[in-house]
C-alpha cells in the first residue's frame, strides 16, 4: 500500500527555511519550536527520499532537490492563503453579504505606499471587520493564480477571467527639490539635464518598459542613482539629490517639488484595478475592488485640478 502524501506542515515548514535560512529563524516565523520544526523537515526529507538542505557557514542552504520542489510548494503556499481568505469572509455574526475577512491587493510601491493607506483607512472605517494584506511590488502579480485578490497596475492588464476597471491617466513629471535646484539651477531644456545629478532605475519593470514604448525617441541618460524601488527614488527626490520621474499629482502635495520641462516631458500613464471575475460576488472583493476604483479616480483627479 503506497504511503500518504506529506501533509501541509511539512510544506510549510520547508518553504519557512528556505525563506529564512535557518531552524530558528523558520521557527520564530512559524510560531513554532526549532525541535518541530526540525521534525517536519526530517519527515519530509524521509518521504521525499533525499536531503533538502545543507548546512554551511551562512545556515541551511537548499539542495537541488529543495530548489526544484520550491516553485511548488510556494503554489500551495499562495493556494493556501486564498483559501483562507475565502473562507474568512464566511460565518461569524450577520448575513452572507457583511463585508468581513482579509482581502489581499497588490501594488506598486509608490501607489502602495502613499496613496492607498488613505483610501484603505476609508475602507476601513466603513467595514471594521475588513482585514487587508498589502503587498508592494512593481512586479505584475497574477491574479488568475490567486496570488492577490485585487490588483491596481500602472500596465493595462491583458489576462483572460479578469475584471477590469480603468481609472484614468496619471501624468509622470521632472521633479527637484527646491535645495537641489537652488545649488545646481534650473534646467531650461533636456540638453541641461547632462549637467544635473538624475534618478533613475537600475533595471526596467513592466512599468518603465510601457513607458519607454510611449516614447520610442526617448534617449536613456546617465543615471547618478540608480536604483529598482520607486520609493526609494521618490525619497532622493524629495531629499534634494537630483531630478527625478515621478507622479504630477503626488508632487504638487509637497509644495518644495517644483515640475521642470513640463513641455518637453509629459508622460501620461494609465492605471487600472482588477481582480479575478469569480471574486465579483464575493461583498469583501467587490466592496475593496470598488472603494479603490472610487478613491483612485479623485487622486487621478487631483491632476486636473490645479
Amino acid at each position: 500500500m503506497s504511503q500518504p502524501p506529506p501533509s501541509w506542515d511539512l510544506y510549510r515548514s520547508f518553504l519557512a527555511v528556505i525563506r529564512e535560512g535557518s531552524l530558528s529563524a523558520a521557527a520564530r516565523a512559524l510560531g513554532l519550536t526549532q525541535p518541530t520544526l526540525a521534525r517536519h523537515v526530517a519527515a519530509l526529507e524521509e518521504a521525499v527520499g533525499g536531503s533538502l538542505f545543507l548546512r554551511s557557514p551562512r545556515g541551511l542552504d537548499p539542495t537541488d532537490a529543495a530548489l526544484a520542489l520550491k516553485p511548488q510548494v510556494e503554489a500551495l503556499d499562495a493556494a493556501a492563503a486564498s483559501l483562507w481568505r475565502t473562507a474568512s469572509g464566511y460565518g461569524g455574526k450577520g448575513c452572507g453579504a457583511e463585508v468581513r475577512g482579509t482581502v489581499r491587493i497588490t501594488a506598486s510601491e509608490v501607489v502602495g505606499a502613499r496613496i492607498l493607506p488613505a483610501i484603505l483607512a476609508g475602507l476601513r472605517t466603513r467595514h471594521p471587520d475588513l482585514e487587508i494584506e498589502l503587498v508592494l511590488s512593481n512586479a505584475v502579480d497574477d491574479l488568475l493564480q490567486r496570488n492577490a485578490d485585487v490588483a491596481v497596475r500602472m500596465v493595462e492588464p491583458d489576462q483572460q477571467a479578469l475584471l477590469v476597471r480603468r481609472i484614468g491617466v496619471i501624468t509622470l513629471g521632472m521633479h527637484a527639490h527646491r535645495s537641489y535646484l537652488d545649488r545646481h539651477g534650473i534646467p531650461r531644456c533636456m540638453g541641461d539635464l547632462d549637467r544635473h545629478s538624475l534618478i533613475g532605475f537600475d533595471r526596467e519593470t513592466p512599468d518603465i518598459r510601457a513607458m519607454l514604448r510611449r516614447a520610442p525617441g526617448l534617449t536613456l541618460p546617465r543615471f547618478a542613482l540608480r536604483s529598482d524601488s520607486h520609493l526609494a527614488q521618490l525619497a532622493a527626490i524629495e531629499a534634494g539629490f537630483g531630478i527625478g520621474i515621478c507622479q504630477v499629482p503626488m508632487a504638487r502635495r509637497n509644495p518644495d517639488l517644483v515640475r521642470l520641462l513640463a513641455d518637453a516631458f509629459d508622460m501620461p500613464m494609465g492605471m487600472w484595478v482588477a481582480m479575478h471575475e469569480d471574486l465579483r460576488s464575493t461583498p469583501r472583493c467587490r466592496a475593496v475592488f470598488d472603494g479603490l476604483a472610487a478613491g483612485l479616480r479623485d487622486h487621478v483627479s487631483a491632476e486636473h485640478a490645479g
